[in-house]
């Protein structure tokens, strides 16, 4: 199993070195050279396993010689382990053909812990063997940046750095990153917007002479193996309502278009998905472009669902590899055009793809707040708002298909929408009871690349 990056110029590399270099040093994204597919047999083999042992037939294709089979079962076995869970990525009924998959069980309460815990494991293993030491940088809109965090804590052979944007975030998603006391995690606050931190981040990669001191890794979306793990939970949850003699839609909350491209990976892999639906908060860019075919930033506004609060969703860039039929020369123009104008436009046969292949809504602050509270009432399920954008949404999508929507995070991780909404305010689990008691540990820093890499040149331990 070979990986490729969707501008066609960064060599092929094994499952491990594409989840060990994260962005490809011709700026492009690693994507597999083809997707293994799954006959309908080995899915319907799929029901009744343990999360675990469905994770590990849905992933091993994809691994190539890269990690022993027992290597691979034992890092899985260890990711979940400490899921609140058993079922780990449990299914609630909310209405007739309507189901929420609560992805929020792990131990920082979101669905990035299912892919984080998982490369936190595979990253222990590869370094084990190498003896190497890495820094892991990591721009996050909330959530990516604790589950990292929470992956990575206290390992010595890996420093962790996390740029936030200052001041957009929710408090428990914050506290989340800056109370953990071991020495290799920091905390960066910078001044701006989650894609001022996601484009510093990339710069960082792109200066290959800063990338290759510092050993620079990356766990953000970008890194194929976040979104490998998060192909799981579409087939396991479809099985479970009667996959692959029928078929299931998805919808999906998402911002930076990863947590919605593992639904694309796992219907390219053979699961029978009729309908994968994009829910956007106000911050609309993918749903704009799906009507209009021009993907056109617009600037952030924030909202209560923070963390799709984004403009600039790094992952479009690999369906847009599969759009243009994997000609990275297109994608290389596409964003070469996104990084000079602020816009691109997709050609008509891409868009029909796209189109065939998508549908698309968004949620406005009233109808998120609207919707948890309704949800609230009728089923006693509590959403946070971004998982009630995707509730929203998905009840605009209802057809005689099972529908299931992606409940992204626990509702005590943004508790003032959600008391705002419901009157009562969500309580954190008990685990987590002190977070607001244990002292911060941050350093704010300005939008600058020199500023941020030095700092990290001074931190560095070796």
């Amino acid at each position: 199993m070979r990986y490729i990056s969707t501008r066609g110029q960064a060599p092929a590399l094994s499952f491990e070195q594409a989840m060990l270099t994260g962005l490809a040093r011709d700026g492009g994204l690693y994507v597999p050279e083809a997707v293994p597919t799954l006959t309908p047999d080995e899915i319907s083999a799929l029901a009744g396993l343990s999360y675990e042992d469905a994770a590990f037939r849905i992933m091993w294709p994809f691994v190539g010689d890269s990690f022993s089979e027992v290597e691979f079962r034992a890092a899985i076995a260890a990711a979940y382990d400490g899921f609140g869970h058993a079922a780990r990525a449990p299914l609630v009924q909310l209405a007739e053909n309507h189901f929420l998959l609560e992805l929020f069980h792990g131990p920082t309460l979101a669905f990035k812990d299912f892919a984080m815990q998982l490369i936190g494991q595979l990253f222990q293993t590869t370094l084990a063997r190498s003896g190497d030491r890495i820094t892991i940088v990591g721009a996050t809109s909330g959530d990516t940046g604790s589950a990292a965090i929470e992956a990575f804590r206290g390992l010595s052979n890996v420093d962790v750095y996390i740029l936030y944007p200052h001041g957009r975030v929710s408090e428990v998603q914050r506290r989340q990153m800056t109370t953990p006391i071991e020495d290799n995690v920091h905390a960066l606050a910078l001044d701006g917007d989650f894609d001022d931190c996601q484009a510093m981040l990339k710069a960082m990669f792109n200066d290959f002479d800063f990338r290759d001191e510092v050993a620079l890794a990356g766990v953000n979306s970008i890194n194929w193996a976040r979104v490998l793990a998060q192909v799981v939970y579409y087939f396991t949850s479809a099985v479970s309502l009667g996959a692959p003699h029928r078929p299931v839609s998805f919808t999906v909350p998402t911002g930076n278009f990863g947590d919605i491209f593992a639904g694309h990976i796992a219907r390219e892999m053979g699961l029978p998905i009729q309908q994968l639906v994009i829910a956007t908060n106000q911050n609309d860019i993918l749903h704009r472009t799906l009507e209009t075919g021009s993907y056109s930033k617009s600037g952030v506004t924030p909202s209560i669902s923070p963390s799709m609060d984004i403009q600039v969703s790094s992952n479009f860039e690999r369906l847009l590899f599969d759009l243009y039929d994997r000609d990275g020369a297109a994608v290389a123009r596409q964003m070469d055009d996104l990084a000079n104008t602020g816009s691109f436009k997709i050609s008509q046969g891409a868009l029909q793809r796209l189109r065939d292949g998508f549908a698309s809504g968004r949620a406005s602050e009233d109808e998120t707040l609207a919707t948890i509270s309704a949800i609230r009432a009728t089923t006693g399920e509590v959403l946070c708002p971004h998982s009630a954008v995707g509730v929203k949404v998905a009840a605009d999508h209802l057809d005689a298909t099972p529908m299931i929507t992606l409940a992204t995070a626990h509702p005590a991780k943004f508790p003032d929408a959600v008391e705002n909404a419901t009157k009562d305010r969500p309580p954190l689990p008990n685990r987590m009871a002190d977070l607001y008691d244990r002292s911060e540990r941050l350093t704010q820093v300005p939008n600058d690349l020199a500023a941020v890499e030095n700092l990290i040149r001074g931190r560095r331990q070796t």
